[in-house]
């Protein structure tokens, strides 16, 4: 006899798990960022959910990764709700002009291209310094880390300590992954500001 099954998604790596919560936080009329928007995965998920009414904002560097986005967003229908943005998620707080709901990193590199081309804590931790600003009360800011390649792990250690250091009263700091794997695999942290607050 075969055996039950149930509608949910397979949290197989952090991303599934980082889109469920996605879906739990974020309503119709939301405003988002998508900072790192690559195959457009995150950024069409973010599309749906905030509806006719929210918008999304998606940041690269990559021309090709954009145009990516741009095809997944026209086939669905949902090209309208996107600000795509052929800049650095540095660059995030002159381009935002309102508060946000959830803001989202998946880092590393784009899927599929050239392994060369990957973030850095250079232009990360600006970028989430400045999210925090962006942020309403209740707000999430969903962060994928890759530690398991030389610069995804020097960039690890450093979004690890910038997010350790951050006030508790102001932000709850979680550390998701996957507890049955290798060290060096991909987990997510979610910030979620507490009040509203205007960092240093």
């Amino acid at each position: 006899m075969p055996q039950p099954t149930i509608d949910i998604p397979f949290l197989r790596g952090p991303v599934p798990l980082v889109h469920l919560l996605v879906r739990q936080f974020v309503r119709c009329g939301d405003q988002v960022v998508d900072a790192t928007c690559g195959n457009g995965k995150d950024t069409l998920l973010l599309a749906e959910l905030v509806g006719n009414n929210g918008h999304v904002w998606a940041f690269d560097i990559q021309t090709e990764a954009l145009a990516r986005a741009h095809q997944r967003l026209l086939e669905a229908g949902l090209a309208d709700r996107v600000t795509l943005l052929n800049q650095s998620h540095e660059t995030l707080a002159q381009q935002i002009p309102s508060p946000v709901t959830a803001i989202v990193f998946n880092l590393g590199w784009l899927p599929g291209s050239d392994r060369s081309v990957v973030t850095t804590q250079t232009s990360t931790l600006p970028a989430l310094h400045a999210s925090l600003e962006l942020l309403l009360a209740g707000g999430l800011l969903l962060i994928t880390c890759y530690p398991g390649h030389q610069q995804g792990a020097v960039e690890t250690d450093a979004v690890l300590h910038w997010s350790s250091g951050l006030d508790a009263r102001l932000f709850h700091v979680w550390r998701m992954g996957q507890q049955n794997v290798s060290n060096n695999a991909p987990f997510c942290l979610l910030v979620q500001k507490t009040a509203q607050h205007h960092a240093n």
